[in-house]
């Protein structure tokens, strides 16, 4: 429902590729901006670059509401090679790329061998410095290695985001160390989700982000439907519920946060 009155959010992490929404974006995004979503961080990652040439596309066709980023997943890093990461620095060059992403290690379904995972998580931290974007990190049972891998690559010359946060405290601290913010999917609303809910409830407020990684991790209520940027004012919600603090605030704080994370505007103010 809209928010009336309320200072609007920012999703900070969504994929709108066609295969998740192939009616096209511009509906999906409609949907949010009626929620109260004023803001985007659209992701373009695949195993070809064409997700990220679409997401820097929409940026530019709508500069006032979306940035992009780009980068090589994980589940891809055995895709990356120098060819690739040429015309992957050419395109995170573009403005409309507001950081490097996602990239990091995924050990759960290890789609790619764990050795390439940190060989290539290396290689794009490196090429975020050389840009001086932010970094957007997917990490997924392999806390250790990710946080080596930021503090040995010098990833706190840019710093950037810790998406979908999954981890404890202890993680969330380093990740602070590093100049990382934490950001919230919809994880946060579920019932088991303690670790996380935990560091909701103490991360400081000016650190945090709310997103929603569409289509995946629909917060409660709508668990099993596909998840869409819409969905991001559930999770602020929560947020909010958990630090017990007014929705208003919530918004207010994880707005300006996004904003300076990624230096750029999202909307109207």
């Amino acid at each position: 429902m809209p928010m009336a009155g309320a200072t609007a959010l920012v999703d900070t992490h969504c994929h709108l590729d066609p295969q998740y929404f192939p009616q096209g974006p511009d509906e999906v995004l409609a949907r949010a901006e009626e929620a109260g979503v004023r803001g985007f961080v659209v992701v373009g990652v695949g195993q070809n670059l064409d997700p990220a040439r679409a997401a820097v596309a929409l940026a530019k066709r709508l500069p006032d509401r979306v940035g992009s980023a780009v980068g090589v997943h994980p589940h891809d890093a055995v895709t990356l090679d120098d060819a690739l990461l040429s015309e992957l620095r050419a395109l995170a060059s573009e403005p409309e790329v507001v950081a490097v992403g996602e990239i990091g290690l995924d050990y759960h379904y290890d789609h790619s061998p764990r050795d390439k995972q940190r060989e290539v998580f290396a290689r794009l931290i490196g090429l975020a410095r050389e840009l001086g974007k932010p970094i957007v990190v997917h990490t997924r049972e392999a806390p250790a290695d990710t946080l080596d891998i930021l503090e040995r690559e010098g990833a706190r010359d840019v710093g950037g985001v810790i998406h979908c946060f999954s981890e404890d405290r202890a993680f969330a601290e380093r990740a602070l160390d590093l100049d990382f913010d934490i950001s919230f999917s919809g994880i946060v609303t579920f019932k088991r989700a303690e670790a996380v809910q935990d560091v909701a409830r103490w991360a400081p407020l000016d650190r945090i982000l709310v997103e929603t990684d569409s289509p995946y991790l629909a917060p409660v209520p709508l668990r099993g439907k596909p998840c869409e940027p819409a969905y991001v004012v559930h999770t602020a919600r929560r947020v909010a519920e958990l630090r017990g603090i007014p929705f208003e605030a919530l918004c207010e704080a994880t707005t300006a946060n996004a904003e300076r994370r990624f230096r750029r505007r999202f909307g109207a103010a």
